[in-house]
């Protein structure tokens, strides 16, 4: 799938090596006769297609269709005098005119809609439409500066790492309330991820959560550092807080050749967790409107770029693709949870170490519905989903290349903060304290201390959760010493730096109503009001960044 040195450009769709093509005639509103021609990106999947319409004397119209239902409905083109596509469900067959006199309008007015996804036939099909995402102001100022302004990153590096670092170092370094354990408060919840490796010491504390915005069941008095405790009202979600100053020491003792030592404030911050359980729910990614880019990243180097390309895997963007930066309509009522994703491209590439001399600098991959947008790569970390349920992280390599039949979405961010897990207990990644060869981001004097978000999986007793972390200001170091904790088989950073990069919220619905908690409570300044309605992120509004989400899994 990579692309050789001086490959012409070309466009996502010829990404795309499973993808088929099928082309009929059809009769236009005037009478003249064009073609329709139908690309299915991955028959794997089902999910999306490319609609071309063509006509003589009149310029191609190209549309993004996407199946509502593709585990139950395919999308083919009629035989002979076309009138549309044909939706067929097990022994239903149903037309759904979209050219000619009897289709035309229904397509056109799809697409002169606006709307992200706009209901063809019924809503059996949506057209997916290109929108403007929404981003803060911060965001917005530090893409002008670092697009259009020279010597602009640095400008935004020195904000970043002065002001905001001193706000959360701050904030990581308030004294966490903490009191001995009394009575027989419950102990976590049944069912949920095995606890985290603590010290003797933190079997009789209690320490308050005092930014934590899911609410929680079985305590009121606190929570017991390591412990889960379920989600209230959402079944299979879990919360936990830990001070890494509690953590085993065998833990901290070990691999003390590749995890640097944690200084005093991550030591002693109070690192917040919530976890889902993988027999309940199934993990979807999304692009955003705007990031990850697929053109080349600012990092890559000089002689690792093909200045003859738009971008690593030939191509400059993601045209004639529709990127909608919302969770599509079929998805929203199952919806779970959400949280953001990886880095954006002007960081998703390495510019030292060894991966910054393979594969142009070894720009991070990601897969949507099935469709490839960047080229997975191998030595990165990732994260992926298959088409029957199945998700699973792992450093990717070549071999793995044999499961892309079966990929329905994935995201790389790097390398490692957990590589394996071997003989009990948790490998922390071999490039956890190196700042250039890891691409861990932070100031350019190697200070790798920041608010992160970072992915693990535990799998133990059985069962198999995915872990999501955040961290007020931390090194992947003390990631590494967390994730060590609880156990996980492999761990990874996704972005950094702000609330809005880290944000996760959870949804619960009762009486027809939806709730929207966020696992740090300051998250939700990062919702919209609209006309006196609370509008939660990737939910209810597109957004310019990438993000993942868990739905509820349907029974048989």
């Amino acid at each position: 799938m990579a692309v050789a040195a001086g490959t012409p450009a070309k466009t996502i769709v010829d990404l795309q090596p499973y993808r088929t093509t099928v082309s009929t005639k059809f009769q236009g509103k005037g009478g003249q006769m064009g073609t329709a021609t139908l690309i299915d990106l991955n028959p794997n999947v089902g999910a999306w297609y490319v609609l071309q319409l063509a006509l003589p004397g009149a310029e191609e119209e190209v549309f993004h269709i996407e199946n509502a239902a593709p585990s139950s409905q395919r999308i083919s083109l009629e035989e002979g005098d076309a009138r549309g596509l044909v939706i067929t469900a097990g022994s239903q067959r149903v037309v759904c005119p979209l050219w000619g006199a009897e289709g035309e309008a229904f397509l056109r007015q799809a697409h002169l809609s606006g709307d992200p996804f706009a209901p063809l036939c019924g809503g059996r099909l949506y057209l997916r439409n290109s929108v403007r995402g929404h981003s803060t102001p911060i965001e917005s100022v530090s893409a002008f500066l670092r697009y259009r302004i020279p010597g602009g990153d640095k400008v935004v590096s020195f904000v970043r790492d002065t002001f905001f670092a001193y706000l959360y170092e701050k904030k990581a370094g308030q004294s966490v309330v903490s009191a001995p354990r009394e009575g027989h408060e419950p102990n976590g919840t049944a069912g949920g991820p095995v606890p985290a490796l603590v010290g003797e010491g933190q079997a009789s504390r209690f320490v308050k959560p005092v930014d934590l915005g899911i609410d929680i069941e079985g305590t009121a008095t606190g929570m017991a550092p390591g412990v889960w405790y379920a989600a209230q009202g959402i079944p299979g979600v879990y919360a936990s807080v830990l001070v890494p100053s509690g953590i085993a020491s065998d833990i901290m003792r070990s691999y003390s050749n590749i995890v640097a030592p944690l200084d005093s404030v991550e030591m002693e911050e109070l690192v917040y967790l919530v976890a889902f359980d993988l027999a309940l729910f199934d993990l979807h990614y999304a692009v955003g409107t705007d990031a990850p880019g697929v053109d080349w990243s600012a990092r890559v180097r000089p002689d690792m770029k093909n200045s003859a390309l738009p971008g690593p895997d030939g191509i400059g963007s993601s045209a004639p693709l529709a990127r909608t930066g919302l969770i599509s309509p079929p998805d929203a009522d199952k919806t779970v949870a959400a949280f953001t994703g990886g880095f954006k491209r002007y960081h998703g590439a390495f510019k030292y170490g060894d991966l910054s001399l393979r594969n142009h600098g070894s720009h991070y991959g990601f897969l949507e519905d099935g469709v490839v947008f960047s080229t997975l790569q191998p030595g990165l970390a990732t994260i992926y989903a298959l088409t029957d349920g199945w998700v699973d992280m792992k450093t990717w390599t070549n071999e793995d290349d044999g499961l892309l039949p079966k990929m329905a979405s994935a995201r790389q961010n790097g390398v490692p903060i957990i590589q394996a897990f071997e003989t009990g207990r948790s490998v922390p990644g071999a490039l956890v304290a190196k700042w250039g060869a890891g691409n861990w981001s932070g100031s350019g004097e190697e200070k790798l201390k920041t608010m992160r978000g970072g992915i693990g999986l535990q799998e133990m007793a059985g069962k198999r959760f995915l872990i999501y972390a955040f961290f007020w200001s931390a090194t992947p170091s003390a990631m590494a010493r967390v994730f060590q904790a609880y156990q996980c088989k492999y761990a990874m950073l996704l972005d950094m730096n702000a609330l809005v990069h880290t944000y996760l919220a959870v949804y619960k619905r009762e009486e027809g109503r939806l709730y929207v908690e966020h696992l740090i409570k300051g998250m939700s300044q990062d919702d919209l009001p609209v006309k006196g309605r609370y509008i939660p992120r990737f939910l209810g509004f597109s957004d310019d960044r990438d993000f993942f989400y868990l739905t509820r899994k349907e029974k048989p």
